[in-house]
């Protein structure tokens, strides 16, 4: 399946949003955005510059890829808004991608060819964690579930151990989509009025309210 035209993608699975925008299946343009801290929303700016930079504006997207998390709730879900919001007015497909498949994909420099476990901060003590193949082509694919462990359960065998907390430090970055954009697109579009985040577990607000309250929130 071919990519001709332009590819929006975006990832917000931590508290620095990242964006890249893919020409033809080449990355022109790549910007990042704080996500926390900050007293306004910095994730659509910085999808406007990126566009700009790439000389594009969102009517000439064609289509749109989001970082899927698991990750930061709120982030993750500024991020699905705005990929939603994109591909609703321009009329285009909307992919998913795991955030951290990304944590692998978007490395700069690119990791050599092997094995390695790309890991984000669960908080409690935990990782979210999932075993990425990187092929001598620079292609690669993700061996798997995602998990939840412990720093100590992530060493496995030859693989290396990567993500924002780690010795070999590198957070998703949605340039990373260049690498396993062929694959996104076979897999197929998500449900645009559906899909949500995979967000990992509950916000941390969510879990002191059911605690203090003895039961679940309604979300419905």
């Amino acid at each position: 399946m071919q990519a001709a035209g332009l590819t929006l993608a975006l990832d917000a699975s931590t508290y620095s949003g990242t964006v890249a925008v893919l020409r033809d299946g080449v990355v022109v343009a790549t910007r990042e955005a704080l996500m926390r801290g900050e007293r306004e929303e910095r994730l659509m700016p910085a999808v406007l510059a990126a566009l700009a930079d790439a000389g594009a504006v969102p009517r000439d997207v064609k289509r749109v890829v989001c970082g899927a998390g698991p990750g930061s709730f709120t982030s993750l879900r500024i991020a699905a808004g705005i990929a939603k919001g994109i591909a609703h007015g321009a009329g285009v497909p909307l992919y998913a991608v795991s955030s951290l498949t990304l944590v692998v994909a978007g490395a700069q420099p690119p990791l050599s060819a092997g094995r390695y476990v790309a890991a984000l901060d669960a908080m409690r003590g935990e990782r979210y964690a999932q075993r990425v193949v990187v092929n001598t082509d620079g292609t690669m694919r993700a061996e798997g579930s995602d998990t939840i462990e412990s720093p100590a359960q992530l060493v496995q065998g030859d693989a290396t151990v990567v993500g924002p907390l780690e010795a070999v430090a590198h957070a998703p970055h949605a340039r990373g989509v260049v690498a396993v954009l062929q694959a996104v697109l076979a897999a197929g579009p998500v449900d645009l009025d559906a899909w949500e985040p995979s967000y990992g577990r509950l916000a941390e607000a969510q879990v002191k309210w059911e605690a203090a309250h003895g039961r679940p929130l309604a979300t419905g």
